[in-house]
């Protein structure tokens, strides 16, 4: 009996590390209240699920990934698509640009390359009934034109992509397991199963592996650093790229929150969506809370060991939930999401 108590209370004390371990991990015990030093709401565009934003700073244009996972949760049909938000107008009105498809599209991570002074070509991140493609599009003005079909087994669960060539592009898989009870270690016991593959126009490669919960990519303006955000690690990954291709690690930045998108400022630097509470957005995506809590940070990189990072927008997700991705341009930034109804709009003071 006395051995059967000892080995109770030993499981019982695992148990409760485990859950502590869990809680604390994903922001649990933090509290999230308003704050901005980037300047206070402007406007909104009102459309549902715009988990990515993709900015042509030279045109003055966003590309915006549209989808209303809300709507799909309940079983209906909601927007999905790209829209293109001219930013010479204040009036910031989305356009659909990609309602011609003749394919069911459904958008995720977006990443754009300037070719010629007059088009673009535009990657996706496409999910359609538990299968996974990357779209390939030519964007000339307002017009989408679909080019191709990108699939491979190698696209285990892509979230978001950057472009480094007219063809080659470096992307995420979130996860390494299909399994639920693979994906439940991923997500609680942060088991390390995910990567990030390379496309170089013909193939597909994995360039690095055994990464917990790889989300958003981006590269530097110089194209010397690849950066990856650990949305259950609150880090950020930094790699030096190879001319094959390949990646070196160089450095993990603690970022202090769930990491999403990244994408660049005006001056290069980072500027990354994120999940201060993992728990609470995992509850608010399933339907199960109506909000969950957002913030915005700013990431400096210089070289190795010289990082900073500043959080600079947060909100206990009264005004926006679930913020995935900011882009600034002038005096605005622009605040997308996983699952809320509005892009928000900020201006500076």
């Amino acid at each position: 009996m006395r051995k059967f108590l000892i080995a109770l209370t030993i499981l019982l004390a695992l148990v409760a590390s485990f859950i502590l371990y869990t809680f604390y991990t994903t922001g649990y015990f933090r509290e999230v209240t308003a704050k901005s030093e980037v300047g206070l709401v402007y406007s909104s565009i009102e459309l549902p699920g715009v988990e990515d934003i993709a900015i042509a700073r030279e045109d003055s244009f966003l590309l915006l990934s549209v989808d209303d996972r809300a709507s799909h949760r309940a079983g209906k049909e909601g927007s999905h698509g790209i829209y293109l938000v001219d930013l010479r107008s204040k009036q910031f009105d989305a356009v659909p640009i990609s309602s011609e498809l003749n394919f069911p599209f459904y958008p995720h991570g977006i990443s754009i390359f300037k070719l010629d002074s007059v088009s673009y070509g535009l990657l996706a991140i496409n999910h359609v009934e538990g299968k996974h493609s990357i779209e390939s599009f030519l964007l000339k003005g307002k017009t989408l034109q679909h080019l191709k079909t990108i699939t491979g087994h190698e696209l285990i669960s892509p979230n978001d992509l950057v472009m480094v060539g007219p063809e080659s592009f470096y992307f995420t898989n979130d996860h390494g397991y299909t399994s639920n009870w693979g994906l439940l270690a991923e997500n609680y016991l942060a088991v390390k199963a995910a990567s990030v593959g390379y496309f170089d126009g013909k193939k597909f490669e994995l360039v690095a592996e055994n990464l917990s919960y790889p989300n958003g990519i981006q590269i530097d303006p110089k194209r010397n650093h690849l950066f990856v955000s650990s949305s259950r690690e609150f880090s950020v990954g930094v790699y030096s790229l190879l001319p094959d291709g390949g990646l070196n690690f160089v450095e993990d930045i603690p970022a202090g929150t769930g990491v999403d998108n990244i994408e660049l400022g005006e001056d290069g630097t980072l500027w990354i969506g994120c999940h201060p509470n993992l728990l609470t957005f995992a509850a608010y995506a399933s339907g199960k809370k109506p909000i969950s809590p957002s913030e915005v940070i700013k990431l400096t990189y210089q070289k190795e060991g010289k990082a900073a990072v500043r959080s600079v927008w947060t909100d206990p997700g009264t005004q926006l939930s679930g913020a995935s991705v900011a882009v600034p341009f002038g005096d605005y930034l622009f605040i997308g999401n996983v699952m809320d109804t509005k892009v928000l709009v900020l201006k500076k003071n």
